[in-house]
Protein backbone atom coordinates (compact mmCIF):
# COMPACT_ATOMS: atom_id res chain seq x y z
CA UNK A 1 0.00 0.00 0.00
CA UNK A 2 2.65 2.55 0.84
CA UNK A 3 4.48 2.14 -2.94
CA UNK A 4 1.15 2.98 -4.41
CA UNK A 5 0.84 6.25 -2.49
CA UNK A 6 4.34 7.47 -2.50
CA UNK A 7 3.93 6.58 -6.34
CA UNK A 8 0.78 8.96 -6.18
CA UNK A 9 2.59 11.36 -4.58
CA UNK A 10 5.74 10.94 -6.96
CA UNK A 11 3.29 11.70 -9.94
CA UNK A 12 1.76 15.07 -8.80
CA UNK A 13 5.84 16.40 -8.22
CA UNK A 14 6.11 18.05 -11.39
CA UNK A 15 2.78 20.14 -11.03
CA UNK A 16 3.87 20.79 -7.64
CA UNK A 17 7.16 22.14 -8.62
CA UNK A 18 5.57 24.11 -11.89
CA UNK A 19 3.48 25.54 -9.10
CA UNK A 20 5.70 26.76 -6.69
CA UNK A 21 8.13 27.96 -10.03
CA UNK A 22 5.62 30.29 -11.41
CA UNK A 23 4.66 32.12 -7.52
CA UNK A 24 1.16 30.58 -7.33
CA UNK A 25 2.02 28.65 -4.16
CA UNK A 26 5.07 29.16 -1.57
CA UNK A 27 7.21 26.08 -1.16
CA UNK A 28 5.30 25.96 2.66
CA UNK A 29 2.26 25.35 1.30
CA UNK A 30 3.55 23.10 -1.63
CA UNK A 31 4.73 21.27 1.71
CA UNK A 32 1.02 21.11 3.28
CA UNK A 33 -0.35 19.77 0.17
CA UNK A 34 2.17 16.83 0.06
CA UNK A 35 1.80 15.97 3.99
CA UNK A 36 -2.72 16.15 3.21
CA UNK A 37 -2.41 14.46 -0.40
CA UNK A 38 -0.67 11.66 1.35
CA UNK A 39 -2.65 11.57 4.13
CA UNK A 40 -5.67 11.28 1.64
CA UNK A 41 -4.30 8.68 -0.11
CA UNK A 42 -3.46 6.27 2.52
CA UNK A 43 -7.37 6.59 3.71
CA UNK A 44 -8.33 5.04 -0.28
CA UNK A 45 -5.73 2.48 -0.11
CA UNK A 46 -7.56 1.25 3.67
CA UNK A 47 -8.69 -2.23 3.71
CA UNK A 48 -12.27 -1.18 4.56
CA UNK A 49 -13.01 2.25 2.54
CA UNK A 50 -15.60 4.55 3.29
CA UNK A 51 -17.42 6.84 0.59
CA UNK A 52 -17.00 9.55 2.72
CA UNK A 53 -13.02 9.52 2.43
CA UNK A 54 -13.31 9.72 -1.67
CA UNK A 55 -15.36 12.36 -1.50
CA UNK A 56 -13.08 14.38 1.14
CA UNK A 57 -10.37 13.74 -1.35
CA UNK A 58 -12.23 14.89 -4.05
CA UNK A 59 -13.22 18.00 -2.26
CA UNK A 60 -9.74 18.62 -1.18
CA UNK A 61 -8.62 18.31 -5.10
CA UNK A 62 -11.33 21.18 -5.97
CA UNK A 63 -10.50 23.31 -2.80
CA UNK A 64 -6.94 23.56 -5.13
CA UNK A 65 -8.34 23.78 -8.04
CA UNK A 66 -10.56 27.00 -7.10
CA UNK A 67 -7.27 28.45 -5.36
CA UNK A 68 -5.24 27.67 -8.05
CA UNK A 69 -7.79 29.62 -10.23
CA UNK A 70 -8.09 33.11 -7.70
CA UNK A 71 -4.08 33.19 -7.81
CA UNK A 72 -4.15 33.08 -11.06
CA UNK A 73 -6.18 35.90 -11.43
CA UNK A 74 -4.74 38.01 -8.52
CA UNK A 75 -1.01 37.90 -10.27
CA UNK A 76 -2.43 38.07 -13.52
CA UNK A 77 -0.56 34.30 -14.65
CA UNK A 78 -2.66 32.40 -17.05
CA UNK A 79 -0.42 29.89 -18.30
CA UNK A 80 0.70 26.16 -18.32
CA UNK A 81 -2.58 24.96 -17.76
CA UNK A 82 -1.87 21.81 -19.14
CA UNK A 83 0.96 21.20 -16.81
CA UNK A 84 -0.66 22.24 -13.40
CA UNK A 85 -4.58 22.30 -13.97
CA UNK A 86 -5.07 19.60 -16.37
CA UNK A 87 -3.27 16.57 -13.70
CA UNK A 88 -5.40 17.68 -10.73
CA UNK A 89 -8.78 17.37 -13.13
CA UNK A 90 -7.67 14.22 -14.32
CA UNK A 91 -6.74 12.73 -10.79
CA UNK A 92 -10.09 13.62 -9.84
CA UNK A 93 -11.59 12.11 -12.70
CA UNK A 94 -10.15 9.18 -11.27
CA UNK A 95 -11.07 9.31 -8.13
CA UNK A 96 -14.64 9.98 -9.12
CA UNK A 97 -14.38 6.56 -11.30
CA UNK A 98 -13.19 4.58 -8.67
CA UNK A 99 -16.15 6.07 -6.22
CA UNK A 100 -18.46 5.28 -9.00
CA UNK A 101 -16.76 1.61 -9.58
CA UNK A 102 -17.46 0.69 -6.25
CA UNK A 103 -20.91 2.64 -5.23
CA UNK A 104 -22.83 2.25 -8.23
CA UNK A 105 -26.11 2.80 -7.47
CA UNK A 106 -25.63 6.20 -5.93
CA UNK A 107 -26.98 8.21 -8.28
CA UNK A 108 -25.89 11.48 -6.76
CA UNK A 109 -22.40 10.65 -6.74
CA UNK A 110 -22.85 10.23 -10.51
CA UNK A 111 -24.44 13.47 -10.84
CA UNK A 112 -21.85 14.94 -8.57
CA UNK A 113 -18.84 13.75 -11.13
CA UNK A 114 -21.41 15.26 -14.19
CA UNK A 115 -21.27 18.83 -12.28
CA UNK A 116 -17.49 18.96 -11.72
CA UNK A 117 -16.86 17.91 -15.68
CA UNK A 118 -19.51 20.70 -16.49
CA UNK A 119 -17.13 23.14 -14.22
CA UNK A 120 -13.25 22.03 -15.00
CA UNK A 121 -13.04 18.82 -17.84
CA UNK A 122 -13.64 18.83 -21.14
CA UNK A 123 -17.15 17.91 -23.35
CA UNK A 124 -15.99 14.95 -24.13
CA UNK A 125 -15.42 13.57 -20.66
CA UNK A 126 -19.19 14.76 -19.83
CA UNK A 127 -20.20 11.92 -22.34
CA UNK A 128 -18.67 9.34 -21.43
CA UNK A 129 -19.58 10.05 -17.67
CA UNK A 130 -23.70 10.10 -18.66
CA UNK A 131 -22.80 6.94 -20.76
CA UNK A 132 -20.96 5.12 -18.21
CA UNK A 133 -24.01 6.26 -15.62
CA UNK A 134 -26.64 5.26 -18.09
CA UNK A 135 -25.28 1.64 -18.23
CA UNK A 136 -25.84 1.21 -14.50
CA UNK A 137 -29.30 3.58 -14.79
CA UNK A 138 -31.06 2.74 -17.78
CA UNK A 139 -34.39 2.42 -15.52
CA UNK A 140 -34.29 6.34 -14.80
CA UNK A 141 -35.63 8.53 -17.85
CA UNK A 142 -34.60 11.86 -15.86
CA UNK A 143 -31.07 10.62 -16.55
CA UNK A 144 -32.13 10.11 -20.29
CA UNK A 145 -33.03 13.43 -20.26
CA UNK A 146 -30.41 14.90 -18.51
CA UNK A 147 -27.92 13.59 -20.38
CA UNK A 148 -29.46 14.08 -23.73
CA UNK A 149 -29.69 17.76 -23.15
CA UNK A 150 -26.47 18.04 -22.41
CA UNK A 151 -25.41 16.90 -25.53
CA UNK A 152 -27.80 19.41 -26.91
CA UNK A 153 -26.51 22.23 -25.16
CA UNK A 154 -23.00 21.26 -23.94
CA UNK A 155 -21.60 19.35 -26.82
CA UNK A 156 -24.10 21.16 -29.44
CA UNK A 157 -24.76 18.12 -30.76
CA UNK A 158 -28.34 17.36 -31.90
CA UNK A 159 -27.16 13.72 -33.65
CA UNK A 160 -26.56 12.27 -30.42
CA UNK A 161 -29.10 14.12 -28.44
CA UNK A 162 -31.10 12.31 -30.33
CA UNK A 163 -29.78 9.46 -30.34
CA UNK A 164 -29.99 9.03 -26.61
CA UNK A 165 -33.93 9.91 -26.54
CA UNK A 166 -34.31 6.82 -29.13
CA UNK A 167 -32.10 4.73 -26.71
CA UNK A 168 -33.97 6.22 -23.72
CA UNK A 169 -37.68 5.05 -25.63
CA UNK A 170 -36.47 1.62 -26.17
CA UNK A 171 -36.19 1.40 -22.31
CA UNK A 172 -39.60 3.54 -21.43
CA UNK A 173 -41.34 3.33 -24.61
CA UNK A 174 -44.53 5.37 -22.55
CA UNK A 175 -43.09 7.58 -20.26
CA UNK A 176 -44.58 11.22 -21.27
CA UNK A 177 -41.43 13.04 -20.18
CA UNK A 178 -39.21 11.41 -22.53
CA UNK A 179 -41.47 12.33 -25.11
CA UNK A 180 -41.88 15.72 -24.16
CA UNK A 181 -37.83 16.68 -24.20
CA UNK A 182 -37.70 14.46 -27.24
CA UNK A 183 -39.79 16.93 -29.12
CA UNK A 184 -38.63 19.92 -27.05
CA UNK A 185 -35.35 19.10 -28.81
CA UNK A 186 -36.10 18.47 -32.04
CA UNK A 187 -38.14 22.17 -32.24
CA UNK A 188 -35.04 24.01 -30.50
CA UNK A 189 -32.83 21.88 -33.33
CA UNK A 190 -34.40 23.20 -36.31
CA UNK A 191 -34.96 26.74 -34.83
CA UNK A 192 -31.34 26.52 -34.30
CA UNK A 193 -31.08 25.37 -38.60
CA UNK A 194 -33.46 27.90 -38.79
CA UNK A 195 -31.16 30.33 -37.73
CA UNK A 196 -27.84 29.63 -39.03
CA UNK A 197 -29.90 30.01 -42.44
CA UNK A 198 -31.09 33.21 -41.75
CA UNK A 199 -28.08 34.77 -40.59
CA UNK A 200 -25.90 32.63 -43.71
CA UNK A 201 -28.58 34.38 -46.01
CA UNK A 202 -27.75 37.64 -44.64
CA UNK A 203 -23.87 37.89 -45.20
CA UNK A 204 -25.35 36.31 -48.67
CA UNK A 205 -22.81 33.68 -48.17
CA UNK A 206 -22.67 30.88 -51.30
CA UNK A 207 -23.48 27.88 -49.57
CA UNK A 208 -22.33 25.33 -51.97
CA UNK A 209 -23.35 21.81 -51.44
CA UNK A 210 -24.76 22.62 -47.94
CA UNK A 211 -28.15 22.79 -48.07
CA UNK A 212 -30.67 23.01 -45.28
CA UNK A 213 -33.65 20.68 -46.18
CA UNK A 214 -37.34 22.49 -45.82
CA UNK A 215 -38.58 19.32 -44.26
CA UNK A 216 -36.10 19.58 -41.33
CA UNK A 217 -36.43 23.62 -41.21
CA UNK A 218 -40.54 22.97 -41.37
CA UNK A 219 -40.24 20.60 -38.43
CA UNK A 220 -41.18 17.58 -39.79
CA UNK A 221 -39.01 15.47 -37.31
CA UNK A 222 -40.94 17.29 -34.44
CA UNK A 223 -43.95 16.04 -36.39
CA UNK A 224 -42.94 12.35 -36.32
CA UNK A 225 -42.20 12.64 -32.68
CA UNK A 226 -45.71 13.81 -31.73
CA UNK A 227 -46.94 11.42 -34.13
CA UNK A 228 -44.91 8.60 -32.94
CA UNK A 229 -46.20 9.50 -29.25
CA UNK A 230 -49.66 10.25 -29.48
CA UNK A 231 -49.90 6.95 -31.07
CA UNK A 232 -48.71 5.22 -27.58
CA UNK A 233 -50.52 8.31 -25.44
CA UNK A 234 -53.48 8.66 -26.38
CA UNK A 235 -54.58 11.30 -23.67
CA UNK A 236 -55.30 14.96 -24.05
CA UNK A 237 -53.47 16.29 -21.31
CA UNK A 238 -50.47 14.60 -22.89
CA UNK A 239 -51.35 16.34 -26.32
CA UNK A 240 -52.38 19.28 -25.16
CA UNK A 241 -48.78 20.04 -23.26
CA UNK A 242 -47.00 19.02 -26.35
CA UNK A 243 -49.19 21.46 -28.45
CA UNK A 244 -48.07 23.84 -25.74
CA UNK A 245 -44.34 23.18 -26.15
CA UNK A 246 -45.10 23.94 -30.23
CA UNK A 247 -46.45 27.32 -29.06
CA UNK A 248 -43.32 28.33 -27.53
CA UNK A 249 -41.83 28.48 -31.84
CA UNK A 250 -42.76 30.94 -34.21
CA UNK A 251 -41.99 28.86 -37.03
CA UNK A 252 -44.66 25.95 -35.87
CA UNK A 253 -48.51 27.16 -37.41
CA UNK A 254 -49.02 24.28 -39.23
CA UNK A 255 -47.52 21.75 -36.40
CA UNK A 256 -50.09 23.61 -34.25
CA UNK A 257 -53.04 23.59 -36.42
CA UNK A 258 -51.92 19.70 -37.65
CA UNK A 259 -52.03 18.84 -33.61
CA UNK A 260 -55.42 21.19 -32.63
CA UNK A 261 -57.18 19.34 -35.55
CA UNK A 262 -56.12 15.42 -33.71
CA UNK A 263 -57.49 16.84 -30.72
CA UNK A 264 -60.28 18.10 -31.72
CA UNK A 265 -60.69 14.99 -33.76
CA UNK A 266 -59.34 12.08 -31.64
CA UNK A 267 -60.29 13.36 -28.13
CA UNK A 268 -63.45 15.14 -27.96
CA UNK A 269 -64.22 12.21 -25.23
CA UNK A 270 -62.02 13.71 -23.10
CA UNK A 271 -62.68 16.90 -20.41
CA UNK A 272 -59.34 17.89 -20.94
CA UNK A 273 -59.80 18.42 -24.92
CA UNK A 274 -63.09 20.98 -23.97
CA UNK A 275 -61.26 22.75 -21.54
CA UNK A 276 -58.33 23.58 -23.35
CA UNK A 277 -60.78 24.74 -26.44
CA UNK A 278 -62.41 27.20 -23.99
CA UNK A 279 -59.68 28.70 -23.05
CA UNK A 280 -58.41 29.17 -25.53
CA UNK A 281 -61.26 31.85 -26.47
CA UNK A 282 -59.86 33.92 -23.73
CA UNK A 283 -56.96 34.87 -26.20
CA UNK A 284 -58.72 35.77 -29.33
CA UNK A 285 -58.38 38.96 -30.35
CA UNK A 286 -60.74 41.96 -29.35
CA UNK A 287 -61.80 44.80 -31.03
CA UNK A 288 -58.89 48.32 -30.68
CA UNK A 289 -61.51 50.90 -30.23
CA UNK A 290 -63.44 49.96 -27.38
CA UNK A 291 -60.62 49.03 -25.07
CA UNK A 292 -59.87 52.37 -24.60
CA UNK A 293 -61.88 52.83 -21.90
CA UNK A 294 -62.51 50.54 -18.28
CA UNK A 295 -65.76 49.89 -19.32
CA UNK A 296 -65.33 48.90 -23.09
CA UNK A 297 -62.60 46.39 -21.96
CA UNK A 298 -64.89 44.77 -19.14
CA UNK A 299 -67.32 44.35 -22.37
CA UNK A 300 -64.42 42.91 -23.91
CA UNK A 301 -63.33 40.64 -21.02
CA UNK A 302 -67.23 39.61 -20.98
CA UNK A 303 -67.60 38.75 -24.77
CA UNK A 304 -64.65 36.86 -24.56
CA UNK A 305 -65.84 35.14 -21.40
CA UNK A 306 -69.29 34.43 -22.92
CA UNK A 307 -67.43 32.48 -26.01
CA UNK A 308 -65.74 30.15 -23.20
CA UNK A 309 -68.70 29.28 -21.74
CA UNK A 310 -70.27 28.46 -25.40
CA UNK A 311 -67.63 25.79 -25.63
CA UNK A 312 -68.13 24.70 -22.23
CA UNK A 313 -71.76 24.22 -22.85
CA UNK A 314 -71.03 22.34 -26.12
CA UNK A 315 -68.67 19.74 -23.60
CA UNK A 316 -71.23 19.31 -21.51
CA UNK A 317 -74.05 18.71 -24.22
CA UNK A 318 -71.25 16.15 -25.73
CA UNK A 319 -70.10 14.52 -22.48
CA UNK A 320 -72.24 14.93 -19.30
CA UNK A 321 -69.53 14.35 -16.64
CA UNK A 322 -68.31 14.77 -13.40
CA UNK A 323 -64.77 15.93 -14.59
CA UNK A 324 -66.39 18.22 -17.36
CA UNK A 325 -68.61 20.21 -14.87
CA UNK A 326 -65.57 20.71 -12.84
CA UNK A 327 -63.41 21.74 -15.61
CA UNK A 328 -66.65 24.39 -16.23
CA UNK A 329 -66.63 25.43 -12.52
CA UNK A 330 -63.04 26.04 -11.81
CA UNK A 331 -63.16 28.29 -15.11
CA UNK A 332 -65.98 30.22 -13.55
CA UNK A 333 -65.08 30.13 -10.09
CA UNK A 334 -61.46 31.21 -11.64
CA UNK A 335 -63.10 34.35 -12.91
CA UNK A 336 -65.45 35.49 -10.29
CA UNK A 337 -62.15 35.46 -8.02
CA UNK A 338 -60.69 38.34 -10.29
CA UNK A 339 -61.08 41.93 -9.61
CA UNK A 340 -62.62 44.11 -11.21
CA UNK A 341 -64.26 47.62 -10.56
CA UNK A 342 -67.09 46.98 -13.21
CA UNK A 343 -70.30 46.35 -11.05
CA UNK A 344 -72.16 45.14 -14.08
CA UNK A 345 -69.36 42.71 -15.12
CA UNK A 346 -68.85 41.58 -11.49
CA UNK A 347 -72.82 40.70 -11.14
CA UNK A 348 -72.59 38.98 -14.52
CA UNK A 349 -69.47 36.49 -13.27
CA UNK A 350 -71.49 35.95 -10.02
CA UNK A 351 -74.73 35.00 -11.53
CA UNK A 352 -72.93 32.80 -14.21
CA UNK A 353 -71.04 30.77 -11.81
CA UNK A 354 -74.19 30.31 -9.22
CA UNK A 355 -76.00 28.94 -12.70
CA UNK A 356 -73.04 26.13 -13.24
CA UNK A 357 -72.87 25.18 -9.77
CA UNK A 358 -77.08 24.63 -9.79
CA UNK A 359 -76.66 22.46 -12.76
CA UNK A 360 -74.03 20.80 -11.72
CA UNK A 361 -75.99 19.62 -8.48
CA UNK A 362 -78.76 19.06 -10.48
CA UNK A 363 -76.95 16.74 -12.21
CA UNK A 364 -75.48 15.18 -9.37
CA UNK A 365 -72.42 15.86 -10.52
CA UNK A 366 -71.01 18.68 -8.67
CA UNK A 367 -67.99 18.00 -7.11
CA UNK A 368 -67.56 17.36 -2.72
CA UNK A 369 -65.35 20.28 -2.76
CA UNK A 370 -67.52 22.99 -4.35
CA UNK A 371 -69.85 22.98 -2.24
CA UNK A 372 -67.77 25.10 0.03
CA UNK A 373 -67.69 27.84 -2.34
CA UNK A 374 -71.26 27.92 -3.64
CA UNK A 375 -71.91 28.77 0.18
CA UNK A 376 -69.44 31.03 0.66
CA UNK A 377 -70.62 32.67 -2.76
CA UNK A 378 -74.11 32.87 -1.40
CA UNK A 379 -73.51 34.14 2.24
CA UNK A 380 -71.29 36.70 0.96
CA UNK A 381 -74.13 38.54 -1.40
CA UNK A 382 -76.17 37.85 1.65
CA UNK A 383 -78.78 35.25 -0.01
CA UNK A 384 -79.31 33.67 3.25
CA UNK A 385 -81.98 31.29 2.55
CA UNK A 386 -80.34 29.98 -0.62
CA UNK A 387 -76.98 29.05 1.69
CA UNK A 388 -79.46 26.98 3.93
CA UNK A 389 -80.91 25.36 1.19
CA UNK A 390 -77.39 24.27 -0.26
CA UNK A 391 -76.10 23.42 3.07
CA UNK A 392 -79.13 20.90 3.47
CA UNK A 393 -78.88 19.53 -0.10
CA UNK A 394 -75.21 18.72 0.02
CA UNK A 395 -75.89 16.87 2.94
CA UNK A 396 -78.04 14.71 1.52
CA UNK A 397 -76.06 14.21 -1.89
CA UNK A 398 -72.25 13.49 0.36
CA UNK A 399 -74.19 11.81 3.36
CA UNK A 400 -71.19 10.36 5.00
CA UNK A 401 -68.70 13.29 4.38
CA UNK A 402 -67.70 14.80 7.72
CA UNK A 403 -65.97 17.70 5.66
CA UNK A 404 -69.54 18.35 4.15
CA UNK A 405 -71.53 17.76 7.18
CA UNK A 406 -69.08 19.75 9.60
CA UNK A 407 -69.26 22.78 6.76
CA UNK A 408 -73.20 22.40 6.52
CA UNK A 409 -74.14 22.51 10.41
CA UNK A 410 -71.20 25.26 10.43
CA UNK A 411 -73.25 27.19 7.77
CA UNK A 412 -76.81 26.21 9.33
CA UNK A 413 -75.85 27.37 12.89
CA UNK A 414 -74.48 30.64 11.35
CA UNK A 415 -77.83 31.31 9.87
CA UNK A 416 -79.57 30.03 12.91
CA UNK A 417 -82.21 28.01 10.93
CA UNK A 418 -82.76 23.99 11.31
CA UNK A 419 -83.20 21.69 13.96
CA UNK A 420 -79.30 21.74 14.58
CA UNK A 421 -79.75 18.87 17.30
CA UNK A 422 -81.27 17.03 14.93
CA UNK A 423 -79.09 17.27 12.21
CA UNK A 424 -76.20 16.84 14.43
CA UNK A 425 -77.48 13.32 15.40
CA UNK A 426 -78.35 12.49 11.65
CA UNK A 427 -74.61 13.51 10.85
CA UNK A 428 -73.64 11.55 13.57
CA UNK A 429 -75.75 8.27 12.54
CA UNK A 430 -74.65 8.40 8.97
CA UNK A 431 -70.64 9.41 8.66
CA UNK A 432 -68.33 6.72 9.86
CA UNK A 433 -67.85 6.60 13.37
CA UNK A 434 -63.59 6.11 13.20
CA UNK A 435 -64.13 9.69 11.01
CA UNK A 436 -66.56 11.17 13.27
CA UNK A 437 -64.51 13.15 15.83
CA UNK A 438 -64.50 16.42 14.35
CA UNK A 439 -68.26 16.38 14.20
CA UNK A 440 -68.29 15.65 18.18
CA UNK A 441 -65.99 18.46 18.74
CA UNK A 442 -68.31 20.60 16.49
CA UNK A 443 -71.70 19.89 18.30
CA UNK A 444 -69.83 20.31 21.77
CA UNK A 445 -68.88 23.61 20.87
CA UNK A 446 -72.43 24.32 20.02
CA UNK A 447 -74.12 22.92 22.66
CA UNK A 448 -71.52 25.02 25.19
CA UNK A 449 -72.56 27.79 23.65
CA UNK A 450 -76.23 27.12 22.92
CA UNK A 451 -77.98 25.10 25.01
CA UNK A 452 -78.61 24.16 28.73
CA UNK A 453 -76.28 22.61 31.17
CA UNK A 454 -78.53 19.19 31.28
CA UNK A 455 -78.55 19.32 27.26
CA UNK A 456 -74.87 19.68 27.03
CA UNK A 457 -74.14 17.18 29.63
CA UNK A 458 -75.87 14.74 27.84
CA UNK A 459 -73.88 15.25 24.56
CA UNK A 460 -71.07 14.59 26.60
CA UNK A 461 -72.08 11.21 28.17
CA UNK A 462 -73.56 10.05 25.00
CA UNK A 463 -69.67 10.74 23.60
CA UNK A 464 -68.43 9.16 26.27
CA UNK A 465 -70.42 5.98 25.28
CA UNK A 466 -68.31 6.06 21.57
CA UNK A 467 -66.92 2.93 20.20
CA UNK A 468 -64.21 4.60 19.01
CA UNK A 469 -61.03 5.20 21.40
CA UNK A 470 -60.28 8.95 19.62
CA UNK A 471 -63.58 10.11 20.61
CA UNK A 472 -63.84 8.76 23.75
CA UNK A 473 -60.96 9.99 25.09
CA UNK A 474 -61.68 13.46 23.40
CA UNK A 475 -64.71 13.95 25.13
CA UNK A 476 -63.92 12.74 28.78
CA UNK A 477 -61.30 15.53 28.96
CA UNK A 478 -63.35 17.81 27.06
CA UNK A 479 -65.85 17.01 30.11
CA UNK A 480 -63.84 17.46 32.93
CA UNK A 481 -63.25 21.19 31.27
CA UNK A 482 -66.56 21.70 30.79
CA UNK A 483 -67.30 20.16 34.74
CA UNK A 484 -64.88 22.62 36.29
CA UNK A 485 -66.04 25.93 34.71
CA UNK A 486 -69.53 25.21 34.97
CA UNK A 487 -69.78 23.83 38.66
CA UNK A 488 -65.98 24.18 39.91
CA UNK A 489 -63.72 21.93 41.93
CA UNK A 490 -66.00 19.53 43.07
CA UNK A 491 -68.07 19.19 40.22
CA UNK A 492 -64.34 18.43 38.61
CA UNK A 493 -63.24 16.32 40.98
CA UNK A 494 -66.60 14.35 40.99
CA UNK A 495 -66.36 14.06 37.30
CA UNK A 496 -62.63 12.59 37.41
CA UNK A 497 -63.40 10.09 40.14
CA UNK A 498 -66.43 8.69 37.94
CA UNK A 499 -64.43 8.70 34.84
CA UNK A 500 -60.93 7.97 35.90
CA UNK A 501 -61.63 3.65 35.76
CA UNK A 502 -63.24 4.36 31.93
CA UNK A 503 -61.22 3.21 29.51
CA UNK A 504 -60.00 4.18 26.93
CA UNK A 505 -58.11 7.13 29.21
CA UNK A 506 -55.44 9.89 27.66
CA UNK A 507 -52.42 11.59 29.17
CA UNK A 508 -54.48 14.61 28.84
CA UNK A 509 -57.34 13.47 31.00
CA UNK A 510 -54.61 13.45 34.09
CA UNK A 511 -53.01 16.28 33.29
CA UNK A 512 -55.85 19.17 32.76
CA UNK A 513 -56.93 17.12 36.41
CA UNK A 514 -53.26 17.54 37.92
CA UNK A 515 -53.70 21.56 36.29
CA UNK A 516 -56.89 21.75 38.14
CA UNK A 517 -55.50 20.77 41.30
CA UNK A 518 -52.51 23.13 41.27
CA UNK A 519 -54.71 25.87 40.51
CA UNK A 520 -56.95 25.87 43.86
CA UNK A 521 -55.85 28.11 46.66
CA UNK A 522 -54.52 25.35 48.75
CA UNK A 523 -53.26 22.45 46.39
CA UNK A 524 -53.84 19.07 48.31
CA UNK A 525 -50.69 17.09 47.76
CA UNK A 526 -52.47 13.72 48.31
CA UNK A 527 -54.93 14.27 45.39
CA UNK A 528 -51.76 14.96 43.07
CA UNK A 529 -50.06 11.62 44.05
CA UNK A 530 -53.48 10.19 43.51
CA UNK A 531 -53.94 11.51 40.06
CA UNK A 532 -50.10 10.81 39.29
CA UNK A 533 -50.14 7.44 40.38
CA UNK A 534 -53.32 6.50 38.38
CA UNK A 535 -51.85 8.21 34.84
CA UNK A 536 -48.66 5.99 35.65
CA UNK A 537 -51.04 2.75 35.75
CA UNK A 538 -52.18 3.54 32.44
CA UNK A 539 -48.67 4.86 30.75
CA UNK A 540 -46.09 4.74 33.50
CA UNK A 541 -44.27 1.59 30.75
CA UNK A 542 -43.71 4.51 28.12
CA UNK A 543 -44.54 7.63 29.19
CA UNK A 544 -40.56 8.60 30.62
CA UNK A 545 -42.19 12.44 30.75
CA UNK A 546 -45.11 11.45 33.56
CA UNK A 547 -41.99 9.64 35.71
CA UNK A 548 -40.06 12.83 35.42
CA UNK A 549 -42.79 15.40 36.56
CA UNK A 550 -43.94 13.28 39.38
CA UNK A 551 -40.29 13.55 40.64
CA UNK A 552 -40.73 17.53 40.18
CA UNK A 553 -43.59 17.56 42.13
CA UNK A 554 -42.42 15.77 45.03
CA UNK A 555 -39.11 18.55 44.60
CA UNK A 556 -41.99 21.18 44.83
CA UNK A 557 -42.99 23.36 47.90
CA UNK A 558 -45.25 20.69 48.31
CA UNK A 559 -43.72 17.28 48.15
CA UNK A 560 -41.18 15.33 49.56
CA UNK A 561 -37.95 15.46 48.65
CA UNK A 562 -37.37 11.82 50.05
CA UNK A 563 -39.62 10.03 47.65
CA UNK A 564 -37.56 10.59 44.67
CA UNK A 565 -35.40 7.48 45.27
CA UNK A 566 -38.44 5.85 45.61
CA UNK A 567 -40.18 7.08 42.37
CA UNK A 568 -36.83 6.62 40.29
CA UNK A 569 -36.54 3.71 41.09
CA UNK A 570 -39.89 2.56 40.03
CA UNK A 571 -39.06 4.23 37.11
CA UNK A 572 -36.62 2.27 36.13
CA UNK A 573 -38.03 -0.99 37.15
CA UNK A 574 -41.34 0.10 34.89
CA UNK A 575 -40.22 1.60 31.75
CA UNK A 576 -39.77 -0.68 28.82
CA UNK A 577 -37.45 -0.33 25.86
CA UNK A 578 -36.26 3.33 24.53
CA UNK A 579 -37.51 5.10 27.03
CA UNK A 580 -35.23 3.67 30.18
CA UNK A 581 -32.54 5.99 28.42
CA UNK A 582 -34.22 8.93 27.79
CA UNK A 583 -35.47 8.73 31.31
CA UNK A 584 -32.06 8.36 32.45
CA UNK A 585 -30.51 11.48 30.39
CA UNK A 586 -33.07 13.57 31.16
CA UNK A 587 -32.92 12.31 34.74
CA UNK A 588 -29.55 13.53 35.14
CA UNK A 589 -29.96 16.29 33.15
CA UNK A 590 -32.82 17.48 35.48
CA UNK A 591 -30.19 16.88 38.64
CA UNK A 592 -27.01 18.69 37.43
CA UNK A 593 -29.55 21.45 36.63
CA UNK A 594 -30.01 21.77 32.72
CA UNK A 595 -33.44 20.51 32.83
Amino acid sequence: MAEIVQQRIEERIPELEQLERVGLFTKKEVKSIIKRATALEYKLHRLIVNKEDFIAYIQYEINVLELIKKRRVHIHYQFKREEIEFPIIHRINSIFRRATNKWKDDVQLWLSHVAFCKKWATKGQISKVFSAMLAIHPDKPALWIMAAKSELEDRNSSESARHLFLRALRFHPNNKKVYKEYFRMELLHCEKLRKQKEELEKAEMDLGEYEFAPEILNGKLAEVVYKDATGKIKEAEFVISLLNIAAIFDFTKELQDSILQDLQTNYTEDSFTWDFMAKRELEAPGAGAELQSAKGRASDINRREERCCQVYEEGIKSLNTEPMWTCYVAFCLERVKRKTNVQELKEKRQGRILSVLQRAHDSSLLKEDYYKNWLQILLSSGDAEGAASVAMAATQRFSQSVSVWSLSLQTLIQLGSGDVSRLFQDALTLVNPKESLPLWQQQVQWSMANQSPEETEAVFKRGLLSAVAAVAMEMKQRYLDWSYHTGGYKKARKTFTSLQENRPLSKAFFTRMIEIEKEQETPKMNYLRDYYERALQEFGTSDDDLWLQYIQEELGPLGQPENCGKIHWRAMKFLEGESVQRFTSKYTLHQTGHL
